[in-house]
């Protein structure tokens, strides 16, 4: 699978270890950057996992910053980009089946390697269920077009 991935400084640590993960577990990982703990600004490594996985780049993406909030607002920018904050397995497993999350967005500053990991895990891992949510996803699209 490809998968971008990207964070700020506050996330750049995290993001170094689960890039190195994502490699290890077979996948082709595109970095986005940052590539230092120098200070720099979340919206644009959110924007840029974001726009990866809506041009069909990367078919999944993570992103990261000190808490997940700010990256996952920027990312959801992006038209086609369905971003959540994921803080354990059963939020990367809800996001998937219910939302069709496309970027997974973790915390730096508030979440382990070691649970960060397993979470992706299951992201990575976990289907849409469709059904009932695929209405609400459709919904969800339709707000990418207001305002233009």
């Amino acid at each position: 699978m490809k998968i971008a991935i990207g964070s700020d400084h506050a996330g750049f640590e995290l993001k170094s270890a689960l890039l190195a993960w994502l490699h290890q577990a077979g996948h082709e990982v595109i970095d986005v950057g940052t590539d230092s703990l120098d200070s720099c600004d979340y919206p644009v490594f959110g924007a840029a996992v974001g726009r990866a996985v809506a041009s069909g780049s990367a078919d999944l993406g993570v992103a990261v910053c000190g808490s997940g909030e700010g990256i996952c607002m920027a990312a959801n920018k992006i038209p086609g980009v369905r971003a959540g904050v994921i803080r354990t397995a059963e939020d990367a497993e809800l996001t998937r089946r219910h939302n069709n999350a496309n970027v997974a967005c973790f915390g730096g500053r508030v979440t382990a390697v070691a649970e960060a990991q397993d979470a992706l895990d299951v992201f990575i891992k976990t289907g849409f269920d469709g059904g009932r949510h695929q209405r609400r996803v459709d919904l969800l699209a339709e707000l990418d077009g207001e305002g233009r």
